[in-house]
């Protein structure tokens, strides 16, 4: 009976350590898949979409169109929120601060985050670790815009006239630190002028002062200023980029105008917060380059001077450092006050 009892005990305590390493195999293995398994009900529940401009601009317009068409292929609604100032760096920190699920996302700007460290001292995040890039969706067309009454006909006229005027000429940006800052910085060096910067929250901001006339000039992205263009309250002198543009194309390049060497763009990437699962990035990867084959897709964005790239996750990542690089340069070359 007593051996009965111990043959009985033992057996019991194999079980109970068999049960064990079992659970503890199994756990093993839910942490090993969880994030595939994730992915796999991925989404199933609305998507935020941070805009970090104000409503109504190039960023905005690209975020809502891409947002509803996108929305219809992952079958969940994918809400916009603007979140605009400080050159884009307070919608980018929003997002650095999101939870890495797929639940947030952002349009920005490569260009506007390789300018950022740069221009804030106390800058909370780095594109480089906090940022997972999806896609690059596209580029724009940056112009040389002034006011209908502004005097100048053309980029050498306005050399001229600001050589003859250093300090009195200004120009209109979307907030300090952003791209069109950086433009109108690289103008001012290259074109060995002098000019007051005079920034904004936004271009849907700078706009009414541009219109009456109060702040003459701007080195802006092109959407926003369309209907404006063709109305006459605005008038072109220059495209930024390396060739004419689509759009405008009687409009001269820079290089064209008498400025070689002056060339930028603006840029229209889909981030994540950095430590998204491989599986929900490549998932978004793969939707958005779908919606930007779209023909009607296609259609509005290229109306808004936008030239559609798409790719791979590995191909935006290569375009981080020679952004950064780029634009060091410009800002060392300059006498900015940081924060």
């Amino acid at each position: 009976m007593k051996n009965r009892m111990t043959n009985l005990t033992t057996i019991s305590r194999l079980f109970t350590r068999r049960a064990a390493l079992w659970s503890s195999a199994l756990a093993v293995c839910a942490c090993v898949v969880s994030p595939s398994v994730w992915a796999q009900s991925y989404p199933n529940r609305p998507i935020k979409l941070i805009a970090p401009y104000p409503a109504g601009g190039g960023v905005d317009a690209v975020a809502r169109l891409i947002g509803e068409r996108l929305a219809t292929r992952l079958g969940q609604p994918i809400v916009v929120d603007n979140k605009p100032g400080a050159a884009a760096t307070i919608g980018g920190d929003a997002l650095a601060k999101s939870a890495p699920d797929g639940y947030t996302l952002m349009v920005g700007s490569i260009t506007d985050y390789a300018i950022a460290p740069h221009m804030h001292k106390s800058l909370a995040f780095d594109m480089r670790k906090d940022f997972a890039p999806i896609v690059e969706m596209g580029y724009g067309t940056v112009i040389l815009v002034v006011s209908a009454d502004f005097p100048p006909r053309n980029v050498k006229e306005l050399i001229a006239l600001a050589k003859s005027k250093p300090g009195e000429l200004s120009f209109a940006s979307s907030g300090i630190g952003g791209l069109q800052h950086l433009n109108g910085e690289m103008f001012k060096q290259m074109a060995g002028v002098d000019l007051v910067h005079v920034p904004y929250k936004g271009t849907t901001q700078l706009l009414p002062d541009l219109l009456a006339g109060r702040v003459p000039m701007a080195i802006d992205s092109l959407p926003a200023h369309l209907p404006h263009i063709k109305s006459g309250k605005v008038r072109v002198l220059a495209v930024a980029s390396a060739t004419r543009a689509a759009t405008l194309p009687d409009v001269p390049t820079m290089a064209e105008a008498g400025l070689p060497g002056y060339e930028s763009a603006t840029n229209y990437t889909l981030f994540a917060p950095a430590g998204t699962p491989k599986d929900i990035l490549a998932l978004l990867n793969k939707e958005t380059n779908a919606v930007l084959q779209m023909p009607d897709v296609r259609e509005k964005l290229q109306a808004q001077g936008i030239v559609i790239t798409g790719g791979t996750i590995e191909s935006v990542e290569r375009r981080i450092p020679r952004e950064l690089d780029k634009w060091t340069k410009v800002v060392k070359g300059s006498q900015l006050k940081f924060d």
